[in-house]
């Protein structure tokens, strides 16, 4: 009885000590549709980048992001994420260094990919892009039931799907995606001039408004409410790829990066977050590598597009200062990573995956 007791007080004084080096408490979960994971670790491609098919101007795109290396490339391309997230934080997902990340859902593509992100698991009744709500409940749901976090938690997506993914007639935090307008008063003058502007602009697509819609609304929204669990959806780049545009692609997600680093700037200068803020970035799927045009798409007969990549930065991660961190991991360790990063273990009704042990300082945490 004695050894017992001796154990559970060892026990409990280990998870509290754990609990009290643990700095995070707010999570800025990112996502990049349908960006491959050979974009982000060797830049861009020598043979698309030089194909008129899918490039209108070569020598320009070239001027901005071609150059000898593949490392190089990469940090042309994503200044953001090679200067600061891979010297600070974690990247798994860089195939070449024996690095793997793969979705588990079987169908690879986006309703599939974002549910087994937020949800932790992969659910056979999700199998189409279909806006029907989600019947799983989220990580973001269950950390918006925690005590004190009501009105902690908010989403911006560019694709008119998420309000059905995140379920947003259940959920209790304000999901703002599509060609959703700003719509919490008091309005901010930035978020009434992009009110008009996105009924104005005419877009590109009719289910994904333009990236910087939701960025510039995200941003708002984090300057005037705080919230302590952000989701940014960013859709471009899957889209453009569809198209067949791969300068278009490239420049989106060089966009991107610059979204990411602003996001990065305001969370190191604003003192609520500062020091005590957490980026997960991850994609939903990936694409086809086989030339000329299996890049444009993805799906469950497309070679490769079950291959995504993973990068996470925050005060409780480890530098890497590798360009990727070895070994197998999967989308479904998304979820209860991102509760982990709270003290949260991510309970719901199936199993998910677990959590991400590299991602943390204490790898036994």
């Amino acid at each position: 009885m004695k050894k017992t007791w001796l154990f559970t007080i060892l026990l409990c004084s280990y998870l509290i000590s754990g609990a009290q080096e643990m700095k995070t408490e707010n999570i800025f979960l990112i996502t990049l549709d349908g960006l491959r994971w050979q974009e982000v670790f060797t830049g861009a491609d020598p043979e698309l980048i030089a194909n008129k098919d899918f490039v209108e101007d070569g020598i320009r795109l070239k001027k901005m992001f071609w150059r000898a290396s593949g490392e190089a490339r990469r940090k042309a391309l994503l200044p953001f994420f090679w200067s600061t997230v891979a010297g600070q934080g974690q990247l798994y997902g860089n195939r070449q260094e024996d690095s793997y990340v793969n979705v588990t859902n079987p169908h690879w593509f986006s309703y599939p990919g974002y549910n087994e992100i937020l949800t932790g698991h992969a659910d056979k009744r999700i199998n189409s892009n279909d806006k029907i709500p989600n019947p799983n409940r989220t990580v973001l749901d269950f950390i918006s039931e925690q005590p004190g976090m009501k009105g902690k938690v908010a989403a911006f997506g560019s694709w008119d799907v998420f309000p059905y993914i995140l379920n947003a007639e259940r959920s209790d935090y304000p999901v703002n995606a599509g060609f959703d307008t700003a719509s919490i008063s008091p309005l901010t003058g930035r978020e009434q001039l992009l009110n008009e502007l996105l009924h104005e602009i005419p877009p590109l697509w009719s289910s994904v408004r333009y990236d910087a819609f939701t960025h510039h609304y995200a941003m708002e929204y984090l300057k005037k409410r705080h919230p302590q669990i952000l989701y940014v959806a960013y859709g471009e780049t899957d889209d453009f790829a569809h198209h067949g545009r791969y300068d278009s692609y490239l420049q989106s997600a060089h966009q991107t990066d610059k979204f990411i680093k602003e996001l990065w700037d305001f969370a190191q200068s604003d003192p609520r977050y500062k020091g005590k803020t957490t980026f997960i970035i991850t994609t939903d799927h990936g694409r086809g590598t086989a030339l000329p045009g299996a890049w444009r798409s993805h799906g469950a007969s497309v070679k490769g597009a079950d291959e995504i990549w993973i990068a996470i930065i925050g005060p409780d991660t480890p530098s890497g200062k590798i360009t990727s961190v070895k070994g197998n991991y999967y989308q479904n360790q998304v979820a209860e990573t991102t509760a982990a990063f709270l003290g949260l273990d991510f309970k719901t009704s199936h199993e998910t995956g677990p959590m991400i042990k590299n991602a943390f300082k204490k790898q036994d945490q």
